[in-house]
């Protein structure tokens, strides 16, 4: 066993949880987080290469993990944007920062005429369309938002009334090293597919245990795709050393089941985005769960649950008036079908499913069947509960 997992280090697994966590750590913004990172560089960068074939980035403004998934997923974008529009605005606006100076002043009016000159979308730009502008607001927020560059007066929010409203901004230090490296000319990638491909250049060696690595700590669930699954039959097989493993450089326990693996967490950190979170619609999914769990279903070898979307929003409807009396008001009043369009997409996100458009049947994966919850016996009892206040 190598030196890094010997035992257990509260900072490293500070150190690491927050590299994953965190787009990049700031000297300026987080002093201490970045102090802590830099003393156990070392054994940081050591382990992320070895297990995982990431790049760690030390600069003396910054440290950076960047992170590669096996496979992309929409919920690794960026929540803020809402459109395509939003993303190529936002590249625009970068390469409009590349030609200026670290600490350099601009106005925003210049950095919209440079967008609209470099935008290449089937139409152009107009500042005098409200969404065009919203958009814009979006990018730059964002762009505010990862210290690439710095609001020095104005507002911008009020640009989204008014396309005549000005804002002096200034280019950070970290505009420079937003954008990662690619071992080759992005003029020779065409894809999402090429752009991945071309990072396993990077690190050869070993690359069914790093693809592991890397689903495990970035995805919600790893399910058993096929029945041929190389690397899920290689979590069945390592599950003792990776349990030792990541439970010794991080705070969650691995389980391994038939068709899905999982980190979990024994107790909540603020830091990590978990499932279930307080959102009502999160609870709700696991009172569907439970009843379907409750119910005689038919799942395939993976694990697989196939319903058709009709048949899942008669559950839904079943399940609401069991226990809708104790959903917040929002949900009470709308209607099962928006209910049931609510849950799908709460699980499509957290890779829980997917859906045959075309034939129209939902498939629950067995990922999902670990998630199951229920009311309390006391707040069923309650007259709370039947209470429609």
């Amino acid at each position: 066993m190598n030196e890094v997992i010997q035992q257990s280090d509260p900072k490293l697994e500070e150190a690491l949880g927050s590299l994953f966590e965190k787009f990049w750590v700031l000297r300026s913004n987080e002093p201490q987080l970045y102090q802590l990172i830099r003393d156990r560089e070392h054994k940081l960068r050591r382990y992320i290469s070895e297990k995982l074939g990431f790049d760690l980035v030390v600069h003396q403004h910054f440290i950076k993990l960047e992170k590669i998934p096996v496979e992309p997923q929409s919920w690794m974008g960026m929540q803020d944007f809402q459109a395509p529009m939003d993303y190529t605005v936002f590249c625009c606006a970068m390469a409009f920062t590349e030609q200026k100076a670290i600490d350099e002043l601009f106005l925003l009016t210049d950095v919209t005429e440079s967008i609209q000159e470099l935008y290449p979308g089937e139409f152009p730009l107009d500042w005098t369309n409200y969404q065009h502008r919203k958009s814009l607001v979006r990018a730059l927020n964002k762009m505010v938002e990862l210290s690439l560059i710095k609001t020095i007066d104005g507002n911008l929010e009020l640009f989204q009334a008014d396309e005549q409203e000005e804002v002096l901004y200034q280019v950070s230090v970290h505009a420079r090293y937003f954008m990662k490296s690619y071992p080759d000319d992005l003029y020779n990638l065409s894809s999402m597919d090429d752009m991945i491909a071309s990072e396993w250049k990077r690190s050869p060696e070993d690359q069914r245990r790093k693809r592991v690595y890397r689903k495990l700590l970035m995805s919600p669930v790893v399910h058993r795709e096929h029945t041929e699954d190389e690397d899920f039959a290689y979590i069945r097989n390592y599950r003792n050393r990776l349990k030792e493993d990541l439970e010794t450089m991080t705070p969650f326990k691995l389980e391994v089941f038939k068709n899905v693996a999982m980190l979990t967490l024994p107790e909540r950190k603020r830091r990590y985005i978990l499932f279930p979170d307080q959102r009502v619609i999160s609870s709700i999914a696991l009172q569907v769960m439970t009843t379907i769990r409750s119910e005689e279903v038919d799942v395939n070898e993976l694990g697989h649950l196939r319903l058709p979307l009709s048949a899942f929003t008669e559950l839904v409807r079943r399940v609401k008036e069991t226990w809708g009396h104790g959903w917040s008001k929002v949900h009470r009043e709308e209607s099962v079908s928006e209910t049931a369009r609510q849950l799908i997409d709460l699980w499509f996100e957290w890779e829980l499913v997917t859906v045959d458009q075309e034939m129209e049947i939902l498939i629950i994966k067995p990922g999902a069947a670990r998630l199951i919850g229920h009311y309390p016996k006391d707040f069923i009892e309650s007259e709370a509960f039947t209470d429609d206040e």
